[in-house]
């Protein structure tokens, strides 16, 4: 029997179960795909953002668990400087799945972690309030597996939901933020200018054409350092990521949205001979479910850079909000470009006290969440919530400053330098 569960193997997934581990807890983490790091290789999501702020120069605001994995990276040859980008000005690492998927196999397997994949989570059973067991579906059927405390990490907070947590879809009045396929496009020359204006007008005018779907003019556009690729974040669906038949309608339309794409850019210098080398495979889901905790961060403390006494993570992304297919991201930059703290209470179950969240199934309202969603962030609330089930397994109170404690000696950041938030 394990101390921690923890459901998903993305960044909060891998974050919570390195935290854990790290104090002292025996560990399994479930994962339903073949290999580790969520968005980052299911979905080609290859920017990890919310490393660093966005002042100049960035300050680091996620270290241990986080920093653990960008330090394994550099020992495969991936440059994880912070790279600002061009249009937008914000700092981000620049990755390449097949490292994230080894990378990520060493580091559990060095810290002890035991990694289940091909596991889908079928239900979860509590006793009172406390989350007692999960179910997992392999292709043998359903198999039960027993912990003292669990996370949740996986992006649709599927074992807080089976085991009967208080849970929310999307925002407090149901509105979610839409996904958007990633599209790999090789071929294009190297000096070929890929400039979101350039881009913009080839899609403007293939819409003219006739050529469709084509949901959105505009987006992330980056040429991945070694490949050569030309990473494009452009084919926006809504969807409810609950629901397998809105899923895979999604999947399907984006599919095709890729290939009109295509269609599109082929036409502009340096662009005549290029292919899509990859989309997805899956779509990047940006809000799903959230579980309701004792505090729910808001747009204020994330916008004003508020640190809080139970600070247990720092989020230095700015606001990034995508509110349909098709319309322009909302972006709202931090107070000084600092960092804002997220607080034990915004992790914690409301009402299963062995259970807590990261990463995308945190309690946020819209603006808010819209920034401590990315991955960065996740590798830091991850770690935390990780950390508090380890206390919560060995029977000992989650108390705040004996969580920060821990994750301070594990190297997380907590605070920055000549930090001067207004406190809460």
């Amino acid at each position: 029997m394990s101390d921690v569960i923890v459901a998903g193997g993305g960044a909060a997934g891998v974050g919570a179960a390195l935290g854990a581990a790290a104090a002292g807890a025996r560990v399994t983490l479930l994962e339903r795909a073949p290999f580790l790091g969520g968005a980052a290789t299911l979905s080609s999501v290859l920017t990890y953002c919310g490393f660093w702020t966005q002042a100049d120069p960035p300050l680091d605001c996620v270290g241990g668990a986080g920093r653990r994995v960008l330090d394994e990276l550099e020992t495969l040859g991936v440059d994880v400087r912070p790279t600002r980008m061009s249009v937008s000005g914000v700092v981000v690492a620049l990755i390449e799945p097949e490292a994230v998927k080894i990378a990520l196999d060493r580091i559990l397997a060095r810290a002890g972690v035991e990694v289940i994949l091909h596991a889908r989570i079928a239900g979860a059973a509590a006793d009172g309030n406390r989350v007692r067991e999960v179910r997992v579906l392999d292709h043998r059927g359903e198999f039960t597996l027993a912990a003292e405390a669990f996370v949740d990490g996986s992006g649709e907070a599927d074992l807080a939901y089976f085991s009967g947590a208080a849970t929310r879809f999307g925002g407090a009045d149901g509105a979610y933020q839409n996904g958007t396929l990633a599209i790999r496009f090789g071929g294009i020359d190297p000096g070929a200018d890929i400039s979101r204006g350039t881009w913009e007008g080839a899609i403007v005018a293939g819409k003219a054409r006739g050529l469709s779907p084509l949901t959105k003019e505009h987006g992330l556009i980056v040429r991945m350092p070694g490949s050569g690729d030309v990473l494009a974040f452009l084919a926006d669906e809504a969807y409810d990521a609950r629901d397998a038949y809105a899923l895979s309608g999604a999947e399907r339309h984006a599919r095709e949205q890729a290939w009109s794409y295509l269609a599109a850019i082929r036409g502009l210098p340096g662009h005549e001979r290029a292919y899509i080398a990859a989309s997805g495979p899956m779509i990047g889901t940006r809000e799903s479910r959230h579980i309701v905790a004792s505090y729910a961060l808001t747009s204020d403390d994330v916008l004003s850079a508020r640190v809080f006494d139970d600070t247990v993570a720092l989020g230095g992304w700015p606001v990034e909000y995508h509110g349909g297919p098709g319309t322009r991201s909302i972006w709202k930059r931090i107070a000084n470009d600092r960092a804002y703290g997220i607080p034990l209470r915004s992790l914690q179950s409301v009402d299963r006290t062995n259970l807590f969240a990261a990463g995308r199934t945190l309690d946020a309202d819209a603006f808010a969440f819209s920034s401590l969603r990315v991955m960065g962030t996740a590798f830091a609330t991850g770690q935390a919530a990780g950390v508090a089930a380890a206390y919560v397994a060995a029977n000992t109170p989650a108390e705040p400053e004996t969580v920060r404690a821990e994750l301070r000696r594990q190297g997380a950041i907590l605070e920055l330098p000549l930090q001067e938030y207004p406190e809460r």
